[in-house]
């Protein structure tokens, strides 16, 4: 006789599965939050940009792969036309997607940023102090 997973398992959830309240309350960053503390908010804006604009890229780099070898009729035909009109399309397409919140990769290199900025914060403070009390 042949048992199922589900009886073999009496219906018990896994360790490994997060529960209900797991998935949907968001994990707090607390190096980005003290990160945060220490870098402008013009910097964390500029960052922010940066980060959007770096996916906005990678996104037009998959769109127009992905319409590269779409042959036929209409806007993404093989007409001498459309190579144009399609990479412009594909452009516009990235930097809504990326302004509306990408696929996470923003988010990405925008705590690397501000981390990185954060510890050129520290480290740039820390020489200063430490090259001033170094002289007798």
């Amino acid at each position: 006789m042949a048992t199922s997973f589900v009886d073999s398992y009496a219906g018990r959830v896994p360790l490994s599965m997060p529960s209900a309240a797991a998935r949907t309350t968001p994990r707090t960053d607390i190096e980005l939050s003290e990160a945060l503390t220490k870098v402008s908010p013009k910097a964390q804006a500029k960052a922010k940009a940066t980060a959007t604009d770096f996916e906005a890229m990678f996104l037009n780099s998959m769109f127009s792969q992905m319409t590269s070898g779409v042959k036929g009729e209409g806007p993404f035909g093989d007409t001498p036309g459309t190579g144009v009109w399609r990479s412009m399309l594909t452009e516009q397409y990235s930097k809504n997607f990326a302004k509306a919140g990408g696929v996470g990769i923003s988010n990405d290199v925008f705590r690397t940023l501000i981390l990185q900025q954060a510890k050129n914060s520290n480290s740039g403070s820390n020489s200063a102090s430490s090259a001033g009390t170094a002289r007798p």
